[in-house]
């Protein structure tokens, strides 16, 4: 099988996947591939953070021609996954000069598949674009071919909790993976000072009672497959041996009023008001926290989401990490050298990340009292062994060197800018740090991102259990249709598939699609 993620993500995609029991674990450019049972693909979908897609590979071959994929497809017989009354779509990932469009490649697929059915059957199964019951992914390297089932569907970063969102926001699955980057499992506080919707503090909160991020979602596209085990889905939904009490706090503040009600809402949603609280706050208010803390946190860039004075609000963010979090860590995901250089602090440890199609780095700063120099002559020093191995094995990214001149130079385009957001009645939007879900249409020399679906799944919450995080919406906000129970935490209730006149004893309402590339958001 294989685990799709971004890029930066492998390492901590890899140690997941050994946390789950996978074998044969290889990590590639985005990707980790493993083996495994099927239960572990059904865990891999249900547990896995920082996973985009898991594909399920089913035929590796070689084509120099769009006829020879043809060929091949044709070959393997697909009434074991389809009929005519099912629906299938075809995604293509390619990196070949023989092929050139990517869309070409995935027609072929598509007819091969149709061709057959019309010379065994004399009817066709359909094509359908959003939620089809079969999802196909074709990746072709130059003339190396692997087709595999998508055995998610959706992209797993959608979870399901997101209720409300802001400009830019946040991929769940990079900040999932920003969390475990930091090695913190829930030890101490955490405040995010800009927090946006909220998607840091709400993916730390299940990374510190051990939720699985897919609790919330509503189907995955295994679901589908003929071979599906309800009763062995059924046991891995119903398995809270590795949930557990957290026994520290998680601050979310914006600046942002109309923010900060959009970050109480998901909050809310994914019932992890006990763990959260979630305040309107000025970075440039921030002060010193009485218990020992770590802020993770993700400015504005530049790019979708800025500021007045962007080079200012780093400069302020430096200042009051040096003298109100004395003692503590503070690691900080943004883009520009430039921003980075306003902190005025010197980093321990920078790790090169992607955020969408922008070359990010996430830096640790260990903040400490008094000067760098007189703490070196005391003995101290601000890199572990560890992490002077890790900064000596990381490629460093290219510096963006002309942006400084672009924000001082160029009044007129930042004029237009501001013009711009004023118009909108957003003047203070460009405050708060936004998270970045778009999707992108490809990094250079990396092929293409496919397009999301832009509206977010509404899951099925419920009100009333133990962590009020499997609320159901009613009176057209939550669903009550559905109800059943997980050891008394209803979590997902009975369902039928009306598409099998099949009845399940939880609720579809609980749940909530990628490539070999980073085609997600």
């Amino acid at each position: 099988m294989i685990a799709k993620t971004f890029q930066g993500l492998e390492t901590v995609l890899a140690t997941e996947l050994i946390d789950l029991g996978a074998n044969n674990i290889q990590i590639g450019h985005r990707m980790v591939s493993f083996t495994g049972d099927k239960e572990l693909l059904y865990r891999a979908n249900f547990q896995l953070r920082t996973a985009i897609r898991v594909l399920k590979p089913i035929k590796h071959f070689r084509a120099t021609s769009a006829d020879e994929v043809y060929d091949a497809v044709k070959q393997i017989d697909w009434t074991e996954f389809l009929s005519n009354e099912t629906t299938f779509a075809v995604d293509s990932v390619v990196f070949s000069t023989e092929f050139r469009h990517s869309k070409f490649v995935a027609y072929k697929v598509k007819d091969a598949i149709v061709d057959q059915f019309r010379e065994k059957t004399g009817e066709r199964p359909n094509i359908r674009i959003t939620n089809p019951d079969l999802q196909l992914n074709i990746h072709v390297a130059e003339y190396d071919c692997t087709l595999s089932l998508d055995s998610s569907g959706e992209s797993l970063h959608r979870r399901g909790y997101r209720q409300e969102t802001v400009e830019a926001p946040l991929n769940e699955v990079l900040a999932a993976g920003i969390i475990m980057l930091t090695g913190w499992k829930g030890d101490c506080d955490l405040i995010d000072p800009m927090c946006g919707s909220g998607t840091i503090p709400i993916e730390a909160a299940l990374i510190a009672r051990g939720i699985s991020p897919g609790v919330f979602r509503k189907e995955y596209n295994f679901e589908k497959w003929p071979d599906f085990d309800q009763e062995l889905f059924q046991r891995i939904y119903e398995d809270d041996s590795r949930e557990k009490p957290f026994e520290h706090h998680i601050y979310g503040y914006d600046i942002n009023h109309n923010v900060v009600k959009i970050a109480e809402t998901n909050v809310k949603a994914a019932g992890l008001s006990k763990e959260i609280s979630i305040s309107q706050k000025d970075f440039k208010d921030f002060t010193q926290p009485l218990e020992k803390s770590i802020i993770i946190t993700n400015p504005p860039y530049g790019e979708r989401i800025s500021a007045p004075d962007l080079l200012g609000l780093y400069k302020m963010i430096g200042e009051r990490l040096k003298h109100q979090f004395v003692d503590n860590d503070a690691w900080v995901l943004s883009f520009r050298e430039e921003c980075f250089d306003q902190i005025g602090l010197k980093p321990s440890l920078r790790t090169p990340l992607f955020n969408g199609s922008l070359e990010c780095e996430l830096r640790k700063y260990q903040i400490f009292s008094g000067k760098f120099v007189e703490m070196r002559a005391h003995g101290g020093d601000i890199k572990t062994a560890q992490e002077r191995r890790m900064m000596a094995e990381k490629k460093r990214f290219k510096q963006h060197r002309e942006f400084k001149d672009r924000l001082e130079d160029n009044s007129e385009e930042r004029g237009r800018f501001k013009e711009h957001r004023e118009h909108r009645g957003d003047s203070y939007r460009s405050r708060f740090r936004g998270e970045n879900l778009e999707d992108h249409r490809g990094l250079k020399g990396r092929g293409n991102f496919r397009e999301g679906e832009r509206n977010e799944r509404r899951g099925g919450f419920r009100d009333g259990d133990k962590d009020e995080r499997r609320s159901s919406f009613r009176n057209n906000d939550y669903d009550n249709s559905r109800r059943g129970s997980r050891r008394g935490d209803d979590r997902r209730g009975g369902r039928s598939d009306r598409s099998r006149g099949n009845n399940y004893p939880y609720d579809r309402n609980k749940y909530g699609r990628s490539s070999f590339s980073e085609d997600e958001d």
